[in-house]
């Protein structure tokens, strides 16, 4: 089983989008991945609602809201089928978090918009990585998405150069397109819509699923509760 985490303390850089799609796309291989919402604002649980009843099964949690019926190992406990756990974070995490966030984590991305504000907050959460969560640059479990880029804009070259800076490697180049509204209005992901619209956007993908695929650990059953109530 692999475990994805999605972070960036900053509002707004693309966390959900991330989430949902890369949900999305292990859903489409049969992979019946769990996607873990630790948002209060809940919106990978409202794009999970809107999924209809035929689709590819994915299970969702709600990391943020305590289920007093059952244990907090039951609720945010892993299917036994789950090959992967996607988990999107909520803005605003402070850096003394970002151990336990990263704990169990076989991979971090972190997205960051080409802006001068969301370039400042990006460059202290991959610091408090290095620095706080003790993530190591070596053991290469941090990838950088470049999200909602207009390639032939002066602030995008700028994003560019400042990510070359980091050694930090950058694993998409995600465009800025209509059609991850299409998808998150219907509970889609971009790997589950017709192939013709999504053509480009898909390609854009290519790089990071490739790096996902060569970090994945060597699967092997799980057995009882498992140590996801460790990173919630």
């Amino acid at each position: 089983m692999q475990r994805i985490l999605i972070l960036n303390p900053k509002g707004g850089s693309g966390k959900t989008t991330i989430a949902t799609n890369l949900a999305g796309y292990f859903a489409s291989l049969g992979d019946r991945p769990m996607l873990s919402d630790g948002d209060p604002q809940g919106s990978s649980s409202r794009w999970l609602k809107k999924r209809r009843p035929e689709q590819a099964h994915i299970h969702g949690v709600t990391t943020f809201d305590r289920n007093v019926r059952v244990t907090r190992s039951w609720q945010l406990r892993v299917p036994e089928d789950a090959a992967h756990v996607v988990m999107d974070t909520p803005a605003a995490v402070p850096p003394r978090d970002f151990p336990e966030l990263t704990r169990s984590a076989d991979a971090i991305i972190v997205p960051v918009l080409p802006s001068d504000i969301d370039i400042h907050s990006f460059s202290r959460c991959i610091s408090d990585l290095l620095l706080v969560a003790k993530i190591r640059r070596e053991e290469n479990s941090i990838g950088v998405v470049a999200n909602r880029v207009k390639r032939n804009t002066t602030v995008y070259q700028k994003l560019m150069r400042f990510l070359d800076t980091l050694r930090i490697p950058v694993i998409a180049t995600l465009r800025d397109s209509q059609n991850y509204l299409r998808a998150a209005e219907f509970g889609l992901g971009l790997h589950e819509m017709k192939r013709q619209m999504v053509a480009q956007d898909v390609e854009d993908w290519k790089p990071m699923l490739a790096w996902l695929r060569a970090k994945e650990p060597l699967r092997q059953p799980l057995s009882g509760l498992n140590q996801l109530s460790e990173i919630a």
